[in-house]
């Protein structure tokens, strides 16, 4: 027989290259579950004025994180909180939002909208990602890092109660609400 015979051994393939993560603009975090101290905030409102999370301790806390201002869902959740806002005061809590607009796009946002609460420019995303809600994204097969729509409520004590995750907008004021008032 000659040595050209076939043993029936399948051929060997190449080795694969290694496949590499796509780089993220900031790294993605857990954020805090319920239970947890809430994240320490610094970072300036739509004023341009320095905001600490801090100088609200002894409060109720709503903390809402939307993707963009100006855009249809972010101005109905915005007025959703707005229109509930004497509620919310009675319940004993303080509404802040918070998005990756700079503080002139937050400031356009909340005069536009007659938001009567503060708006935070997290234009370097470190509060979101503190939170764990900068997240990667995919629209049209098209992957990219936003905010994923959520809230937080934060007792007195300054320790989450209550998270929110993947928020949809319809009905959802109306459930923070109730979470507030459950404290």
């Amino acid at each position: 027989m000659s040595s050209a015979k076939k043993t029936g051994a399948p051929a060997a393939k190449k080795p694969a290259a290694p496949k590499t993560a796509k780089k993220t603009t900031a790294p993605v975090s857990a954020g805090p579950a319920a239970g947890d101290r809430a994240p320490a905030i610094s970072v300036v409102d739509q004023a341009g004025q320095p905001f600490k999370l801090s100088s609200l301790a002894g409060k109720k806390v709503v903390l809402y994180f939307y993707p963009k201002a100006m855009t249809s869902g972010c101005t109905r959740e915005s007025e959703g909180f707005r229109d509930q806002q004497a509620a919310f005061s009675r319940a004993g809590a303080v509404i802040v939002g918070a998005s990756p607009d700079a503080s002139a796009a937050q400031l356009k946002f909340k005069t536009k909208y007659e938001l009567p609460f503060t708006l935070l420019a997290d234009t370097d995303h470190a509060v979101a990602t503190a939170y764990g809600v900068w997240k990667e994204k995919s629209l049209y097969g098209r992957k990219f890092m936003g905010i994923e729509r959520s809230t937080f409520v934060i007792d007195a004590k300054g320790v989450v109660q209550k998270v929110f995750s993947k928020v949809k907008v319809d009905g959802h004021v109306d459930a923070v609400l109730a979470a507030v008032k459950a404290l």
